[in-house]
C-alpha cells in the first residue's frame, strides 16, 4: 500500500495489517492502542458553467497531461463544503467567480478512489485571471469543444450529457460510475 504509514501516529507500536474487530474491510491498525488507519475516496468537485450557449472549460499546464481541457474542478480540501471546493476550484483554473444553481453529477470512479461532484453555475465574473494550473480557458459553443482533447473520460461524459439536457431543457442529477449510471430527473 503505498505511502502507507508503517507506525502508529498515538501510541508508534508498529501496525497489523488485517480486518480490526467490528469492522468488514481488512485496513492497517494498531495491535496496542486500536488506532485504524483508514484510506478513502478523494473527492473532486468542479462546475459545469454555462454562458450564452457556450461552456467554460479550462486547458492544463500540469500534468498529467497538460494542455487538455477540462472542466474547473479540483480536489475538496479539509474544512470546505463540496459548494466551496467547487466554487474555489472554477475561481483558482479560471478566475471566473459563479453562482451554484444545481447540483448536476455525483460520479465515482472506484478503480482510482475517486468521487466527482459536479454543480451546475452561472458566470457572475469574469477577469481574465487564471491560476498556474491553467494554460488557457474559454467558453466554447458545443461544435467548438476540443472532444478529442478533454482529459478525463469522466468529465467528457458529463459534458456530453449535460449539452444534451440542455438542449433538451430538462436537466436531471446523475449518479454513476465509470460501468454504469442512472439519470435522476428533476421536475
Amino acid at each position: 500500500m503505498p505511502n502507507a504509514p508503517r507506525y502508529c501516529p498515538h501510541c508508534t507500536t508498529a501496525l497489523d495489517r488485517g480486518v480490526p474487530t467490528g469492522d468488514t474491510h481488512a485496513r492497517q491498525h494498531c495491535p496496542a492502542c486500536g488506532y485504524i488507519h483508514y484510506v478513502n475516496p478523494k473527492i473532486i468537485a468542479g462546475c459545469i458553467i454555462e454562458r450564452d450557449g457556450r461552456y467554460l472549460l479550462c486547458q492544463r499546464a500540469i500534468p498529467p497531461r497538460p494542455g487538455t481541457w477540462t472542466l474547473p474542478a479540483g480536489f475538496m480540501e479539509a474544512g470546505e463544503t463540496t459548494e466551496q471546493a467547487a466554487l474555489r476550484e472554477v475561481w483558482e483554473e479560471t478566475g471566473v467567480r459563479a453562482d451554484i444553481v444545481s447540483p448536476y453529477s455525483i460520479f465515482s470512479v472506484p478503480k482510482i478512489s475517486e468521487v466527482y461532484i459536479v454543480f451546475r453555475a452561472i458566470a457572475t465574473e469574469e477577469t481574465g485571471q487564471f491560476g498556474p494550473e491553467t494554460l488557457d480557458y474559454r467558453f466554447f459553443a458545443p461544435e467548438d469543444i476540443p472532444w478529442d482533447e478533454i482529459y478525463y473520460p469522466a468529465i467528457r461524459q458529463i459534458l456530453e450529457r449535460y449539452i444534451l439536457e440542455r438542449q433538451a431543457g430538462v436537466y436531471g442529477i446523475y449518479m454513476g460510475n465509470d460501468d454504469s449510471g442512472k439519470v435522476h430527473f428533476m421536475r
